[in-house]
Formats: C-alpha cells, structure tokens, sequence
C-alpha cells in the first residue's frame, strides 16, 4: 500500500497491487507503537509525569505536544510531521459554530461535554504538574490549544489493542487507514507474526483504497472523533439521539422522578433511533411516561426495563398503553423534525461576515458536515414517523372495525 490523495477520506493508503480476501497487511512491530509504557525523548519530562500517575489519556496527549516540540530531534518526528494540524472533529468548533451549525443535533451537547473534559483535565495537569515544573513543561508549549490538538489526534487515532491487554496505542502509518461501514476488519496484535496487522474482509484491485473500520458507530459519532460525515444511506449503524420526557403537569410525576433516579434514568432521556427502529427500553420509558395512577405498581418494572435491567427479548408490554405511548414517541419525533427542519430549510442563524478567506472556506465545511449529518439524522427520524403513523393508524382502525362490530351484534340482539 502506498499513502495518496483519496476521494474518499482525503488521503489514505491505496493498494499497488492486487490483495487477496483474508491476506494480513501492513505490520507494524510494537517498537514502533506508542503506548503509555513508551520512552520519552524528553526522559525529564516523562520521569515527572509517571512520578505523578497521570492516566494513560492525558499522559499520551502530553508526550504527543513533547515530541512535537522538539522537532526532528524526537524519534517520532516524521510520524508527527504527517498528522493534521487541526482536524476537523467536533474539538476543534467553537462554540458559537457548534451552536449555529448543529442547534438540532444531540451531537452538540457531546461536542461540549468533550471540549470541557479536554479542558478540565489541562486545567488539573496545569495545576499538578505544569505548574511547579515550568522549565519542563513551558506554557508557551503546554496550553489548551496544543492540548486541544493533542486530545484531537487520540480521539481520531487511538486504537485498543485486545492482544496486547486491552494497552490503547497511537500505530504510526496504520492510522492513515480510512473508515468504511461497508468492512468489519480492525487493528490488532497479531501474536504469531509478532506485529500489529488487519486482514482484509474483502478483495482489492490495484489502485483501490484499503479501508478498516473504525467501530459501530453513528454518524454523529464519527463527526464527533473523525471529523468527517459518510455521505448518507450508506452507514448502517447510523442512529439518531431521540429526546424523551416527562410532563411536570403528570398526576404521578413525583413517584415517576423516584423511579428514575433508583434506576439512574435521567429526566429528558435521550435513546438511539435507528432507521430500522427504536429500543425496547424507549418503549418501557415511553410506557412509563404515559402510564396512569391506577397502574403505579407497575412504574419500577417499567424503569428497570427502560434501563436495560430487564433482559426479555420482548422486554415489557402494555397494550393497553401502546397507543398512548406510540402517540407519545410521534410527538418527540415531530418536535424534534422541525429543529432539524428548521435549521435545514434556511431557518438558522446567518453567518457571521468575514473578509477572511480560509475564515470563509472553513466556515462552509462546517456548514457542509453540519448539513450532511442533519440530513443523515432527520432521515432516520422521518423514517421513523412513518412507523409510528401507520402502528396507530392499524391500531386506531383496528378499534374502530371492534366498535363496529360491537354495534352491529348490539342492533342483532334488540
């Protein structure tokens, strides 16, 4: 393989010749692969940090800033040299962009959390340790910037190594391997061959991009890390975060609240929505929701169910409550449809005007990975509407054909 401009992924290693189905590629030896248990070129710099147990994440995000900083002194400046300046992960919005771009998705609040984790744990390292070694770690070197760059790079890269006891590790030149939905092979240790390697799921020509996978995971999930949105339909595992909760006007919502929290469920509740359906446990959250006084001895199992404690294949059902609850999830859909709708039929916020032409270039991918994803998610929830519609609509005529009857056997009798 050979690393070159690709369509898809930007670049990525391409096969120079024809490679069989089945067939180990690209070994890496553990020398060249960095681990937590790694030396540092700057041996002061790594003595204080494992003095200080600094866990594997920040410890390597560290390492990563040390080694840039020196250039190609560092073993590991070539393989530096080669990684992206700034990614285009989720890490890298600010604030004001995230708000803009991606007001409708549950993406956002991730995004968030994850700026402020990487911020949180600068912070405490600042505090530990940079700030009595100032000479080792200068804040010149060692800010939130270099360590929103460093943190970028793990979420995009790091890999767990399951053969090599779980160690998670950055593999210099397997890491330019882009992601498709479409492969279900992963990098591994390989014990016989003494080296990292993947086999191929599939057969590639010459000239062919090698693809891995990069997990199971959403499209949100992969702009989140990756920084990048499979164009859409074609990632199976995509899902959609769906909002539940419940109403503060519920006769029952004080013993509803109980419940929740006895079982760690929070109030909104957020479920994966998938395009070929929804959970059980949205639907025992959903039961309990709408689930009335009379029924209060049934609020637990509910809850236990809603938060996967209850492992039936068919979980719980109701069917006394399933038109309410349907009615209930197809309300959460719509209102959540017309977020995504509103930001993608022009109902946004403008973009604030600059002169700044990379400013203006970098503005409009945001804006296309924004609107990729949109798209991707309100597909699934529109989908998703459909199912519900017509799960009531049977439901609702089903009663009605009941009642029918019901009348005509009445009249009989008179």
């Amino acid at each position: 393989m050979d690393i070159r401009r690709v369509d898809v992924g930007g670049r990525g290693l391409v096969a120079l010749k024809s490679i069989r189905k089945g067939e180990k590629l690209l070994f890496v030896p553990p020398s060249l692969v960095i681990t937590a248990d790694t030396e540092w070129t700057n041996t002061e710099a790594g003595h204080v940090m494992r003095k200080n147990s600094v866990p594997d994440w920040p410890l390597l995000a560290t390492f990563l800033i040390s080694e840039a900083s020196l250039g190609d002194s560092s073993k590991w400046s070539i393989y530096i040299s080669a990684l992206p300046r700034q990614p285009y992960s989720l890490l890298y919005w600010t604030r004001a962009e995230l708000d803009m771009y991606l007001v409708a998705s549950h993406i956002r609040v991730r995004a968030i959390e994850r700026v402020s984790d990487v911020t949180g744990v600068y912070n405490d390292l600042r505090a530990r340790i940079f700030s009595k070694h100032p000479t080792v770690f200068p804040e010149e070197l060692f800010n939130l910037e270099t360590f929103k760059w460093s943190f970028g790079i793990l979420f995009s890269r790091l890999v767990r190594l399951s053969a090599m006891d779980g160690k998670v590790s950055l593999v210099p030149w397997a890491d330019m391997l882009n992601h498709s939905s479409e492969v279900e092979t992963f990098l591994d240790y390989d014990k016989s061959s003494r080296g990292i390697v993947f086999s191929t799921d599939r057969a590639y020509q010459s000239g062919e991009q090698v693809f891995i996978s990069y997990g199971k995971k959403s499209n949100g999930e992969l702009l989140l890390s990756y920084g990048f949105v499979p164009k859409e339909g074609t990632n199976p595992n995509d899902s959609v975060e769906l909002s539940l909760s419940l109403k503060k006007n519920d006769k029952c919502y004080n013993e509803k609240i109980d419940v929740f929290r006895k079982h760690d469920l929070s109030m909104p509740q957020q479920f994966p929505l998938q395009i070929t359906g929804w959970s059980l446990e949205m639907m025992a959250y959903a039961y309990l929701v709408v689930c009335p006084s009379d029924m209060r001895h049934r609020f637990d199992e509910m809850a236990a169910c809603a938060a996967g404690k209850i492992k039936s294949r068919n979980g719980i059902n109701y069917p006394e409550l399933e038109e309410q609850a349907l009615q209930f999830i197809l309300d959460c859909c719509e209102s959540s449809i017309s977020k995504y709708s509103k930001f993608l039929e022009g109902g946004s916020p403008l973009d604030p005007i600059t002169t700044n032409i990379q400013e203006a270039n970098r503005r409009l991918l945001l804006k296309q990975l924004a609107v990729a994803l949109c798209t991707s998610e309100r597909r699934i929830l529109f989908r998703a509407q459909y199912i519900l519609r017509r799960r009531l609509r049977d439901i609702r005529s089903g009663e009605l054909r009941a009642l029918t009857l019901y009348n005509g056997f009445r009249k009989l009798f008179k």
